[in-house]
């Protein structure tokens, strides 16, 4: 069996015969030209062999460098058509990212359309699809997802009748949870916002924010000012304006934004009017607060608008002395729960969760910072087998998990 500078080419990978020490290589001309003449066949295998290794590897280290916003771009130009889902009752983070979603794949010429469960109720939210002109529809069945589905700011479908049946195409999201996608899954949980996942991506596939000025025409590279717009607001609203939850990310991401923004429509989505009913009822929940120094609780009884209920519990974490609140109130026979808290003795989420565990078809949960629930008044009574919960029984209850006591 003939020497190949010292390595035996049968029976050898190719790994092993390129990998010649320097003494070998330099007399590796000669060597090659006499073995080439002596085993031609043999010797255009191994030249196929190379090339093919070499092409192999060079597309392996492209894909590996490959950036995570470029990885997204492929995978939404695959499909014909997409359904970018957000949660329910989608919030200015949600709808930013679907926006951005949006954006991408129709630069792909991949269909894409806007879909939520729910409502959009807070009067920044309604400001938020108005300025920015954003077309979703809220749907109530899987029937009414077209093509892939693409879920933002949360990971697991939920909200609509057959949500179990569908299984996502892609995911992007910055919550806790285990819901993944076929063909690209992106959970960033220290992240402070979904909007910020989506500005990376612009910028990683090379779109350049304009401003408002420019107007939207710049190309297929620009990144169009709404847009833009949308993402900063949506990384501001999630992170109380880059003072809470925040990471590196958020504060790299509204710097490559800036320079697209609208200002003009950034301060309408910011300042909307406020509906007298929220106003009302965040006086109710001052003046008819009870407090047990850190705690306050307010019962701000029957509403119309359900939003009007977080947006009065964030109004009383701002008073002084107070680090953990709860705020509820009615509204066609079922009461809504919603809890702020900046102490860090009480989890939110897990305090109104062991406030309804014993209450039949009641549903409670969150985050350590906040929380919400929901409760039937007709299902009040199983909590005791006489004469039920009064609504002051129950604000008790809430004084007791939030002191640890349940």
């Amino acid at each position: 069996m003939r020497e190949w500078g010292g390595f035996y080419p049968w029976g050898r990978t190719v790994t092993d015969m390129l990998r010649f020490t320097e003494a070998q290589a330099s007399g590796l001309p000669d060597q090659v030209t006499g073995f080439a003449g002596e085993n031609p066949a043999l010797a255009a295998l191994v030249a196929v062999l190379v090339v093919v290794a070499v092409a192999g590897g060079a597309l392996l280290l492209r894909r590996r460098l490959r950036s995570t916003g470029e990885k997204f771009r492929r995978a939404l130009a695959a499909p014909e058509e997409i359904t970018v889902l957000m949660h329910p009752n989608p919030d200015p983070d949600a709808m930013a990212a679907a926006l951005g979603v949006a954006h991408v794949a129709e630069r792909e010429g991949t269909d894409a359309s806007l879909r939520y469960t729910g409502q959009i109720r807070h009067q920044e939210n309604r400001a938020f699809r108005t300025v920015l002109e954003m077309e979703a529809e809220d749907i109530e069945s899987a029937e009414e997802l077209d093509g892939e589905v693409v879920l933002v700011d949360h990971n697991e479908p939920r909200g609509f009748h057959g949500a179990e049946r569908v299984t996502p195409y892609a995911v992007v999201d910055h919550h806790p949870g285990s819901g993944t996608g076929r063909a690209h899954t992106d959970v960033r949980t220290d992240y402070g916002a979904c909007a910020t996942i989506l500005a990376e991506y612009a910028e990683d596939i090379g779109l350049d924010p304009h401003a408002a000025e420019n107007g939207d025409g710049g190309g297929d590279s620009q990144l169009p000012s709404g847009i833009a717009t949308g993402l900063l607001y949506g990384i501001l609203a999630d992170t109380n304006h880059l003072t809470k939850g925040c990471s590196p990310a958020e504060f790299s991401a509204s710097a490559y934004l800036y320079e697209g923004i609208d200002e003009s429509s950034l301060d309408r989505i910011a300042n909307p009017p406020v509906d007298a009913e929220v106003l009302d009822t965040k006086a109710r929940a001052i003046t008819e607060r009870e407090l047990r120094a850190p705690f306050a609780i307010a019962d701000v009884g029957s509403v119309s608008n359900l939003d009007a209920i977080p947006q009065a519990a964030d109004e009383l974490l701002g008073l002084e002395g107070v680090s953990a609140v709860v705020v509820f109130g009615d509204k066609e026979g079922t009461i809504h729960l919603s809890g702020r808290s900046r102490d860090d003795r009480v989890h939110m989420g897990k305090a109104l969760k062991a406030v309804v565990e014993d209450i039949p078809m009641a549903s409670a949960g969150g985050h350590a910072r906040m929380g919400g629930g929901q409760l039937s008044i007709p299902h009040m009574q199983g909590l005791r087998e006489d004469s039920g919960i009064t609504r002051e029984e129950l604000k008790e209850h809430v004084f007791e998990a939030l002191s640890g006591e349940v």
